[in-house]
């Protein structure tokens, strides 16, 4: 999976490539037989424990969409609310919530089991990250912003309801083409970087991301952001059928902002473009 979240994580992993994992979820207490006090149930106590509706995920400790979209709401409002006011009060601090959000996402990438801390602090340095650059970003070019947002609230719904339609499907051939993809996106941005810092070329984001290259460039890499969404959804609904532990919704919620703040970035440094 291109996701390292859920790459990462055993519970989210296709069946066919790993062997069933069993997450016994403690239990109440059973009663023997011959036990003392016991009492004989007679058939009206059989029929009304049997009326009884049966437990569902969450009675059972399984994760659920519900828990998903919470902890996914849970971590955008944190993100937005750290971002209004770094927007506000300190725009300049983006640097510090890049290299913390940095480092807050690959040590959440990377554990076995999520930490719902470490995952709101990195919520929450992102939202220093976000702010601040955005706040730059409107300083150059007025409305951009509300833009992009507007354009990832469109991204992810298309995404969302392209994958519940039936109409992508994740197939082991599309997930390794959108493998590819990243990997080649990865290189290509390595190299542009590497060539701004030696001053070759030009262009606001490097010589290889301005004019009409820039564009086509950036459209790839919100294509690649919007399939990174249509597996992302792919392996929470793998998840929810398996009955994994409800604790890994954070693992799911945190997934989700991952790509959502790339895909939001992609889209504020490509209508910038066009706005040049």
């Amino acid at each position: 999976m291109p996701n390292p979240v859920f790459d990462n994580s055993p519970v989210f992993s296709d069946p066919a490539d790993r062997r069933a994992r069993t997450n016994a979820q403690p239990g109440g207490s059973t009663a023997t037989a011959g036990q003392g006090n016991a009492r004989t149930l007679d058939v009206a106590q059989l029929d009304e424990m049997y009326a009884l509706p049966s437990a569902g995920p969450r009675e059972t400790g399984r994760m659920t969409y519900d828990d998903v979209i919470i902890r996914t709401g849970g971590l955008l409002a944190l993100l937005v609310a750290s971002a209004a006011v770094t927007w506000g009060v300190a725009p300049g601090l983006w640097v510090v919530g890049a290299i913390v959000g940095l480092v807050l996402g690959l040590v959440n990438a990377f554990k076995r089991k999520p930490s719902p801390l470490l995952i709101t602090l990195y919520a929450l340095a992102q939202g220093v990250f976000l702010g601040g650059l955005s706040k730059f970003y409107e300083d150059w070019h007025d409305g951009i912003v509300g833009q992009a947002v507007l354009a990832t609230a469109a991204v992810f719904a298309t995404s969302l309801i392209l994958f519940r339609s039936g109409k992508v499907r994740v197939t082991p051939k599309f997930t390794r083409m959108v493998l590819l993809g990243l990997v080649g996106y990865l290189v290509f941005s390595l190299l542009n970087v590497v060539l701004m810092l030696f001053g070759v070329g030009g262009g606001q984001f490097g010589p290889m991301r301005s004019g009409w290259l820039g564009v086509a460039v950036g459209l790839v890499a919100v294509a690649l952001a919007a399939a990174s969404l249509v597996i992302d959804f792919d392996s929470i609904k793998r998840g929810v059928e398996q009955g994994i532990p409800s604790q890994y919704a954070w693992y799911a919620a945190f997934g989700l902002v991952v790509t959502l703040v790339w895909l939001y970035l992609e889209l504020l440094r490509l209508l910038a473009i066009f706005r040049q």
